[in-house]
Formats: C-alpha cells, sequence, structure tokens
C-alpha cells in the first residue's frame, strides 16, 4: 500500500519571492485578526462585524501562528470564489507561503489544510474522476436504512444515560452518535469508534494536538482500507473500490477521509448546535407556522448562523485578481467565512429562514458537500429521537456559561450539559438493541427501529410538545 499521506513537490516559486502575504504587507492598516483563541471562540460574529466594519467585504486574518489568509465575509463575494474553478483552484499545492516554506510543516492547520488526492483538494480533471466516485457509493445508501441505523443507534445511547437524569449531550451523545453510524455505513465495527472520535476531534481543534490526530486518522484509514481490500462488503469503502473511477489505495484513503470527516464532526457540531437552540430559544418550543416542525427550524437555522463549519472552503487565486476591491495574490489562500457569508447585512433581513436553503452551510459551486442530505438525515433523527424519549430535556447552564471549542474552522460547544427526568432501563423482555445493519443498500427493506417507550411525565412549567411519532402519524 503507498504512503497515506501522497506529496508532491510544490510548484516552483518565483526567484526572490519569499516575503509574507501580502495579507501581512499591508501598511497602516489595523493588525492582522486571529482567528482562534478563546475571544475568538466566544463571539465570532463579533469579530466578523468588526472585521466588515475595518476592512470590508475580504479581510486579513490569522489561521493559527505565523499563517495567514485573506477571509472572504460578503455572501456573493463568497460565491464568485465557490463558483469561479477558472480563478480560483482548490489545490494546496499552490499555496505560496507554504510552498516557500513560510508555514511551519507542524502548523496546526496543516491537517486542516494540507494537500490530499481527494475529491475537496483537487481541480479538474482528477476533481471529476473523484466526484464521481463519492455520489454514486452515497447514492447506493438507502435513506430508509439510514434512518433506522441512526435510530437504533440513538436508543443504544440514550438508554445508556437516560436512568441517570442527567447528560452531556456533546459527550453522550452527539459526539458518539455520528462516528458509530459512519463506522456502520463504511464497514466499520463499532468498536473503532473511540480512535475515530479521539483522531477527528484533534484535527478540527487545530491546536497542539491536530498532527497527533492527523497521524491518528491516517493509521484509522490504512486499517479500514486493508480490511476491505482483503474483504469487501456491501459499504460505502467497498462500493468506493469497485467504482468504475479504479482508485488506487492512496486514492481510497483520501477518499474515504473527506467522507468521514465530513460525516462526523461536523455532523457533531450540527446535532448540538441545534439542540442547545431548541432548548435554549422558545421560538422552537412548539410548532411553527407552515407545518414545520421545530427540529426542521432549527437546522436551518444553525445552518444559517453557525454553521457547524464556520470558516473553510479554502481556495488559492491562480493568478493576481481583484475580488471588491482587494488584491489577491496567486496562491495566497482565500478562506471562506460560511457563517459571515449567512449573516452578510446585505442579505434581505426581512426574508424568513424557515425553509430557505440559500445558506452556504454545505458551501457551493462544483466543490459543494455532496453528503448534505445523509448528514441533515443523521442530524434530524437524532434530535427527534432524543426529544421523544426525553420529552422535559433542559439546560443545566446559563448561555453565558456555555464554552466553545477553539480554531479557525468549527463552530462546536464543548459540551451541552442537560438535566431530565430520569427514564427506567427497557423492561425485562423487551427486545435487545441490536447494531445497525453493516451494509445499507438500496435493495435492503429498512430494519425496525427498537420497541418505543413511553415518554417520562413532563413538569407543567415550560412543556415543550416535543412528539414526532405523533407527527409523523399525522402526515406532518
Amino acid at each position: 500500500m503507498t504512503s497515506a499521506r501522497h506529496r508532491i513537490p510544490h510548484p516552483a516559486v518565483p526567484p526572490g519571492d519569499t516575503g509574507p502575504p501580502s495579507a501581512v504587507r499591508d501598511v497602516g492598516q489595523p493588525p492582522i485578526t486571529p482567528l482562534y483563541g478563546p475571544e475568538f471562540a466566544a463571539d465570532p460574529h463579533e469579530v466578523y462585524d468588526r472585521l466588515r466594519r475595518s476592512r470590508g467585504p475580504v479581510a486579513p486574518v490569522e489561521l493559527a501562528p505565523g499563517v495567514y489568509a485573506w477571509l472572504v465575509l460578503d455572501y456573493y463575494a463568497a460565491l464568485e470564489v465557490l463558483r469561479s474553478p477558472h480563478l480560483y483552484s482548490k489545490d494546496p499545492r499552490n499555496w505560496r507561503a507554504l510552498a516557500c516554506g513560510e508555514v511551519p510543516a507542524d502548523s496546526s492547520v496543516i491537517p486542516m489544510m494540507g494537500y490530499r488526492p481527494n475529491a475537496l483538494f483537487s481541480d479538474q480533471p482528477a476533481h471529476s474522476r473523484y466526484r464521481q466516485a463519492i455520489t454514486d457509493s452515497l447514492a447506493r445508501v438507502d435513506p430508509h436504512v439510514l434512518h433506522g441505523s441512526v435510530a437504533r443507534t440513538a436508543d443504544r445511547l440514550i438508554d445508556a444515560f437516560a436512568p441517570r437524569g442527567q447528560a452531556d449531550l456533546l459527550g453522550d451523545y452527539a459526539a458518539v452518535l455520528p462516528v458509530l453510524t459512519i463506522n456502520a455505513l463504511f464497514g466499520q465495527a463499532d468498536d473503532a469508534g473511540t480512535r475515530l472520535l479521539a483522531a477527528l476531534a484533534k484535527m478540527f481543534e487545530g491546536g497542539d494536538g491536530a498532527i497527533e490526530g492527523d497521524a491518528l486518522f491516517t493509521q484509522y484509514m490504512v486499517d479500514l482500507i486493508g480490511a476491505k481490500r482483503a474483504q469487501p462488503g456491501p459499504d460505502v469503502t467497498s462500493w468506493l473500490m469497485a467504482h468504475q473511477a479504479r482508485l488506487s489505495d492512496e486514492e481510497m484513503i483520501h477518499q474515504c477521509t473527506l467522507l468521514i470527516a465530513a460525516g462526523t464532526e461536523p455532523v457533531q457540531n450540527l446535532i448540538g448546535n441545534a439542540l442547545w437552540l431548541l432548548l435554549a430559544d422558545d421560538r422552537f418550543a412548539g410548532n411553527l407556522s407552515g407545518g414545520t416542525t421545530p427540529v426542521d427550524a432549527a437546522l436551518e437555522e444553525v445552518l444559517w448562523l453557525d454553521p457547524p463549519m464556520a470558516n473553510y472552503a479554502v481556495h488559492y487565486p491562480r493568478h493576481d485578481v481583484a475580488l471588491r476591491g482587494v488584491t489577491l495574490r496567486a496562491g495566497d489562500p482565500v478562506v471562506v467565512s460560511l457563517a459571515a457569508a449567512n449573516t452578510d447585512p446585505k442579505l434581505n433581513a426581512t426574508t424568513s429562514r424557515v425553509g430557505n436553503r440559500a445558506h452556504l452551510a454545505f458551501s457551493a459551486g462544483p466543490h459543494a458537500c455532496p453528503a448534505k442530505d445523509p448528514s441533515r438525515l443523521i442530524a434530524t433523527v437524532a434530535i427527534e429521537r432524543l426529544l421523544d424519549r426525553l420529552p422535559d430535556v433542559r439546560s443545566a447552564v446559563a448561555a453565558a456559561d456555555l464554552q466553545w471549542r477553539q480554531g479557525p474552522f468549527h463552530r462546536a460547544l464543548t459540551a451541552l450539559p442537560v438535566h431530565f427526568t430520569p427514564v427506567c432501563p427497557p423492561v425485562i423482555g423487551e427486545p435487545a438493541w441490536t447494531p445497525p445493519p453493516p451494509a445499507p443498500t438500496a435493495s435492503t427493506p429498512p430494519a425496525p427501529t427498537s420497541t418505543a417507550r413511553p415518554p417520562a411525565s413532563v413538569p407543567p412549567a415550560r412543556r415543550r410538545w416535543w412528539n414526532f411519532r405523533a407527527a409523523s402519524r399525522h402526515g406532518r
């Protein structure tokens, strides 16, 4: 098997052009704003607003110590970057500062920005080949089977903490459920989830452990591909291997890396952020207008305001290009702030977000996320299952006491402690939880979810009408 990290020499850099990125050379401008540390994590939207006032729609930022980039804050400028592959490359081998040696090889952002031969970091023609293999393989996942798999996994996790009357909905639930689900989709056993969870958390954090997380994740992928080469099955990994794109072992590792990373950590953040919104905001305590369920509305609100990947979609100008009056040098990283673009004041603030999916949470253009539908399904089922089982769940901390994880790329809570009426474990004789089927296919009939439990009693004060089984019975 070839090396997991495909290293190709960076393109030649013009002689003598080894100075810092143009973002650093602005004379007489305010200091470069860091997108890391506790201040940014506590209130990123305040930072975005400040950048708009002081710098405009495109602002220089620091992603990590000594790593500079341009941040696009304007919705329509973001679309221009995302939809213009002839002007902007996705290949990090064009990253000028990295090629010049200005970015340390052990920088915490390298695991999230360094080149990998996959659909996210490739231009044509490689991009089309990788993308087709991914979309064709994901199309074989039966959404009904995925729904049942998520519901059973959710029940298993809820059963573990329901009798306690308290839980951390991040560590006990949202962080674990996507990992177990993706493990099943890719043909891995549950016991591999612990390694995967630890690796992804370190990578996305962007701190001192990012390089270690990258190494752990790479080893996880090497083990997965080796196992599936030896014994393929009806799972996403094996479907990718069998695809007519004829992916090499190294290409397989990096397509799976992309899909697993996109299907776990961001989905965890989406579940956590939406659960917090549902618990904290009275607008979502009951049915909303138009027949939209509270979960649907909360997910849309989060995808607009606090998307799980807040700043990403990194591009590199192919040549010097002007964007909203700012000259971007060829090879300087251009990071799209999906969160800032979604909250651009120029957008019509009176337009309802309910049912409006014009946000950029899943990016846009040729590199838009191909797994947005499975991701939304996983998040929706996870949240509905939790609220059905624990209808009086409530936050155990005030909003001001919540802590947000640091790092430039994601928007994620560190924990979400809650209280609820304890729920007794299933009675003796009730069918035990069984693991989700390892191979959801288009021809596999949906498996039934575990037997419904009666919900815990709900105190009369501030009752929330979470009853998604009843809603589905009435056709909503």
